[in-house]
């Protein structure tokens, strides 16, 4: 977005953008990785118009061309940081392999049809910056940058990938990392020479399983790094301590004009708020806490695992997924520092809360969620990664994910799960399969950081 308000050839502005006519189609990531069927991931187009006779089931499936990828996260070619390129379009999906470090490019012309357009290898990426497990994708400007979990070996603490527009390899991104530890998620605020990234831990740490001594023997991120964004340098890390144990997804406000954003501390079920005050400096402050609950047969007070976050369109209300409780949240944060809780809904879960809904088993709980740019459906699937899944319900791997959608009231606050809507990846014609992310073709709430 310009600073007089106004976005280029083929992007909306916020406000058009929560005018939009309803989505008709949603890309989710499924995969077999971890199921025991030996087929590629794949690209789910979900047909989400309740007009259209095949509403909530999967029309078409793209496969990547290899197997083993895990695919996780995924992100556009071009987004609002391309506004004044008339020649950019968001016609190329990036499908990240985190196994695999392949980059799978998909070719989305054909929005109902997506094809493979092409590959960056990942044994390229490997050899050429000593990068592995690609997991964030971020247009900018002309060109992509990735988060890397890993070093080539799997080590931390990872980087950042840069892409040129035809997909080609340019190099690292970063300049320094300044003592980084390990790497996750990332937003960038251009107007405030900002990016704030986040932890999660080494490619060797967190495939495996998670094993809850790697978290004492400091193998897990506990803090975030506040980035010279133009320098491309680390310049104030916070070791945010047993308060922010694992903080993953990162979210600023898609107000351009603003500093704020927020993340999540997903072990340690927190939630911080972040901005810089009036000095320039970066601040930080916890907003959101949810209680542990003793659980029969759980070793430690069962966190909530806060595993995705984001922010509506109007930044007005944020939402959370708490992937061992099982709940979805919704909060008001018109008070950036006071958040209230303004809905809940229960879905799957280790608490039995919700073990059955709109007639299926719940195979896991909120996990990645996908809001409408509109602001009243919100998507969630259940597979957080497939050891992971695996380790905490072990269901999932013979019966598959499910995908659901919650209605979310946009005046007054509140949800309610749809009842007329499932997607149950248990039933794929190759076996039962996880989904994980989901992106709306055009752009969305989580992909779009305005100018």
């Amino acid at each position: 977005m310009t600073k007089n308000g106004c976005c280029g050839p083929g992007y909306a502005s916020p406000k058009e953008a929560m005018q939009a006519e309803r989505e008709k189609l949603l890309y989710t990531v499924a995969l077999y990785v971890g199921t025991g069927v030996e087929k590629p991931d794949y690209l789910a187009t979900v047909d989400v118009d309740p007009d259209s006779p095949t509403y909530s089931s999967v029309v078409a499936r793209t496969e990547m061309p290899g197997i083993g990828d895990e695919l996780h996260h995924s992100g556009w070619n071009a987004c609002s940081s391309c506004h004044d390129d008339a020649s950019k379009s968001r016609r190329y999906l990036l499908m990240p392999g985190v196994r695999t470090s392949n980059i799978n490019v998909i070719d989305t012309a054909d929005p109902t049809n997506p094809k493979l357009h092409t590959v960056v290898s990942g044994d390229e990426i490997k050899a050429k910056t000593n990068l592995s497990a690609p997991h964030t994708v971020h247009c900018l400007g002309s060109d992509i940058i990735i988060s890397m979990l890993g070093d080539a070996d799997g080590n931390g603490p990872g980087g950042f990938l840069h892409l040129d527009e035809n997909f080609n390899i340019v190099g690292r991104w970063e300049n320094e990392l300044n003592g980084m530890k390990y790497n996750y998620d990332f937003w960038y605020q251009p107007r405030h020479n900002m990016m704030v990234s986040s932890e999660w831990a080494a490619p060797n740490t967190f495939m495996p399983g998670f094993d809850l001594d790697d978290v004492a023997a400091g193998k897990y991120g506990q803090s975030v790094h506040f980035w010279d964004f133009k320098a491309r340098k680390v310049a104030k890390s916070v070791d945010l301590g047993a308060e922010g144990m694992i903080p993953l997804e990162v979210r600023g406000l898609h107000d351009p004009e603003s500093n704020h954003g927020y993340f999540a501390a997903t072990l340690s079920s927190n939630v911080f708020h972040w901005w810089k005050d009036d000095a320039g400096e970066p601040q930080l402050e916890k907003v959101i806490d949810i209680p542990t609950i003793d659980v029969a047969g759980f070793p430690v007070p069962m966190p909530s695992l806060i595993t995705d976050i984001l922010i509506s369109m109007d930044d007005r209300y944020i939402y959370f997924a708490n992937w061992l409780h099982g709940d979805l949240r919704q909060y008001d944060i018109t008070d950036r520092s006071n958040p209230k809780l303004t809905g809940q809904v229960w879905l799957g879960g280790l608490l039995g809360k919700a073990p059955e809904v709109n007639g299926v088993t719940v195979q896991g709980a909120p996990q990645m969620i996908q809001l409408s740019l509109d602001g009243k459906r919100l998507y969630v699937t259940t597979s957080l990664f497939s050891t992971w899944d695996n380790q905490f319900y072990p269901g999932m791997k013979d019966k598959g994910a499910q995908m659901f959608m919650i209605d979310c009231d946009t005046e007054r606050g509140g949800m309610t799960i749809n009842p007329d809507f499932l997607v149950d990846f248990g039933n794929e014609p190759n076996g039962p399969a996880r989904c994980h992310e989901m992106r709306y073709p055009g752009g969305d709430v989580t992909s779009d950081i305005w100018m």
